[in-house]
């Protein structure tokens, strides 16, 4: 049987642009699976909670409690995809939790299949933290996404030479109307009758970029 995946996306920085690929990452699988359970670890708003209030809960690893609760719900082969918007404020601590419970080899006898979605970035912090995944983390489930809006060039090469997903710039203006807590991906695509626009090129791009990723773990499990 498929494996259940957990797509953790996360940074030890923040305005990267982690909780639009949530969003993005959220409403793909939502269209093509017809649900999706997101987990929202953030202080600042608007966050995930926000813009998807109906498939979206808290969550939080400040304490055993928080972090148990948030095991229980990702660690089980349910076949309902999860996603992790995890706060640059927790990243330290989920990861440290993630290492001590052997929470990867615990998923895998759980037939769960996690994948670290890594927003990368050229500063030290990032470069320190990306090198910490790659001790911690085999590389099929490490995943660096190239955020053109955040990084204006060339990627580390570290962080380039394992598997890499692009998130190509929108213009300000297209940025701050996706911005809106109103909009939702799915609908402007199926509202949107001319499909050369550069928003509906974009979102279906990204979307295909997720089906292709969906496509290889579910390879690498059979």
């Amino acid at each position: 049987m498929p494996a259940t995946p957990v797509y953790i996306i996360c940074s030890p920085r923040p305005q990267v642009g982690k909780t639009l690929i949530a969003r993005l990452l959220s409403e793909f699988l939502l269209l093509k699976n017809g649900g999706v359970l997101s987990f929202d670890i953030n202080l600042k708003e608007p966050s995930l909670l926000d813009y998807l209030p109906t498939s979206t809960e808290t969550a939080d690893v400040i304490d055993t409690y928080g972090k148990m609760q948030l095991m229980d719900r990702i660690i089980v082969d349910d076949g309902l995809s999860k996603v992790i918007d995890l706060g640059f404020h927790a990243f330290d601590e989920f990861f440290k939790m993630s290492d001590e419970i052997g929470f990867l080899k615990e998923a895998e006898r759980r037939n769960v299949a996690p994948i670290i979605l890594f927003v990368g970035d050229t500063d030290r912090v990032s470069w320190r933290s990306h090198e910490m995944l790659r001790e911690q983390i085999p590389p099929r489930h490490l995943i660096v996404i190239d955020n053109e809006h955040v990084v204006r060039g060339e990627l580390p090469a570290s962080m380039a030479r394992g598997r890499v997903l692009p998130l190509t710039a929108l213009p300000t203006f297209l940025r701050t109307y996706i911005d809106r807590l109103t909009f939702s991906f799915t609908n402007y695509l199926r509202q949107e009758k001319d499909s050369s626009t550069e928003l509906h090129q974009w979102i279906r791009r990204n979307y295909y970029m997720f089906r292709e990723l969906e496509l290889n773990l579910t390879m690498q499990r059979s």
